[in-house]
């Protein structure tokens, strides 16, 4: 590591055992983490891009309705887009519907195997894939996620803008071997709880946009129009100019520093 000291074996030791104390006394209970179905996991994934935890009871729902990667790839979109409603960026639902699809044609279904093919997947990055082998098969492999980089930094007092080459390579130092499930778990919940952005002053390397106001709320409400609603185009012509009339006046309203 050519910007730090790289930490000593007494040092990993006491950051592991800090990171694992905490998880073993205040681990979250959520429904994905009660599974290692590689389809479930992935589906966990994309729920939570830029979603809160809170947020993905969509989770169990979905799971109803689709309860393997072959029904999830029989369906119609417009089914997938329905049930993915609330949860925002509907393009994450396309793409994990055209994953499936490419999962079960090209892969039999395998979506483990598909993993280490990840390029050919609509929607599926490096961190999704090696998400997705840690938390199934429990692979000795490290990521990370914005939690993680900022633990880093902080822990072992590193400069904000080290280079990800370098956190990587602390990462894998790090690494408990044949703990990856435990250990990636821990750390995000030590990250999400206890070292958070706004204790640490750490700020994450890219920041989500505002919903309200956005295009991607627009969008939003036209998907829902023609998704629910028995329309005509004359009706969603008005429709969308109305929401857009509604959402201008609520820009100019909202202009003033005390409302940003």
């Amino acid at each position: 590591m050519p910007s730090s000291k790289q930490p000593t074996k007494a040092q990993i030791r006491a950051f592991q055992n800090k990171v694992l104390s905490f998880y073993k006394s205040n681990a979250r209970q959520l429904p994905w983490r009660a599974t290692k179905n590689p389809y479930r996991i992935l589906l966990s994934e994309f729920m939570l891009q830029q979603t809160q935890v809170s947020r993905v009871i969509y989770y169990t729902t979905w799971l109803k309705k689709w309860p393997t990667i072959n029904h999830l790839a029989s369906t119609t979109r417009t089914k997938v887009l329905k049930a993915w409603m609330g949860l925002g960026y509907n393009r994450r639902a396309m793409y994990l519907h055209e994953a499936a699809k490419t999962i079960v044609t090209s892969f039999q279904g395998d979506v483990l195997k598909a993993m280490s093919h990840y390029d050919q997947l609509k929607g599926i990055g490096e961190y999704t894939a090696s998400v997705v082998r840690i938390f199934s098969p429990n692979q000795d492999i490290v990521t990370l996620d914005t939690n993680i980089r900022r633990i880093l930094i902080h822990e072992f007092s590193l400069p904000e803008d080290i280079p990800d080459k370098e956190l990587w390579q602390l990462a894998e130092l790090c690494f408990p071997q044949g703990k990856s499930r435990d250990w990636h778990n821990a750390l995000m919940d030590y990250g999400a709880l206890y070292l958070t952005s706004k204790r640490t002053g750490i700020s994450p390397k890219t920041k989500q946009s505002k919903f309200e106001g956005s295009d991607r709320q627009i969008r939003a409400k036209i998907l829902k129009i023609l998704l629910i609603q028995k329309t005509t185009i004359k009706t969603l012509e008005w429709s969308i100019s109305a929401i857009y009339a509604k959402t201008l006046k609520r820009e100019t309203h909202h202009s003033h520093p005390m409302y940003l």
